[in-house]
């Protein structure tokens, strides 16, 4: 196993973001929550064994600084980033709200951006870092009336690719995991929000099925240890398939 390393993970009070905190937390390492909603991060925190939590809203103004000083004055350097938080819109595209897009930009791409440029420093400093983003299987083949979704997680591709070019002497590894249907609350409110029925997109999915988010819990925890020290600048479709045709 990798040594203990701290662990900054955003959208974490739920979903895929809560299955990664649960499982680093097993695998010994110092975790740290950030979501929105203080009641549900404190429940998280206690029912998984995580080191601590911030509640913040990543589409205000300075938030992102201030996580990660707060995050850092606590608990010391952040070693693995884990981009997770997300916000997603079902709308076609002449009637997206503006308001939608500006927090969709902010929460999507410049808070990813942002938290990669404030713990870099501290990474470089140990010669060592993991940066896992997590996308979308939209932002690899599209998915129509979620033009701003598709976007804002298309533009994780460009941004590991040229981070991991970047930063790969100085140690730190950048990855981007691109889940397909996840069986969450915000899988299910998609197909929901979406004009087909769960059974129908079930039959998009050559596997028949939807990821677990321990599935993409387990590839992160691969991502971030040593024996993945090589693996850096690469997209992966955790799809069942779906990306595949």
């Amino acid at each position: 196993m990798t040594e203990s390393k701290n662990v900054l993970i955003t959208g974490a009070s739920r979903g895929i973001g809560k299955a990664i905190a649960k499982l680093l937390v097993k695998e010994g390492h110092n975790v740290f929550l950030t979501a929105r909603n203080k009641d549900m991060l404190k429940t998280v925190c206690h029912e998984i064994g995580a080191k601590g939590y911030f509640a913040i809203d990543l589409c205000e103004n300075g938030a992102v600084e201030k996580l990660v000083k707060l995050t850092a004055a606590a608990y010391g350097d952040i070693d693995v980033l884990v981009n997770n938080a997300g916000l997603y819109v079902y709308s076609a595209v002449e009637k997206t709200d503006e308001t939608d897009i500006d927090n969709m930009l902010a929460v999507n791409i410049k808070a990813p951006f942002e938290l990669i440029k404030y713990v870099v420093p501290m990474m470089k400093k140990k010669r060592w870092g993991r940066i896992v983003n997590i996308g979308s299987i939209s932002g690899i083949i599209g998915e129509a009336n979620a033009s701003l979704y598709s976007m804002t997680k298309s533009a994780y591709t460009g941004m590991t690719k040229a981070l991991a070019l970047e930063l790969a002497a100085d140690g730190i590894t950048v990855n981007t995991i691109n889940p397909g249907w996840v069986d969450t609350e915000m899988g299910k409110k998609s197909v929901n929000d979406s004009e087909f029925s769960y059974e129908e997109n079930i039959e998009t999915i050559p596997q028949r099925r939807f990821i677990e988010p321990v599935e993409i819990a387990h590839l992160v925890n691969y991502l971030i240890s040593d024996g993945a020290k090589g693996l850096t600048g690469q997209s992966i479709s955790l799809c069942a398939g779906l990306s595949c045709g």
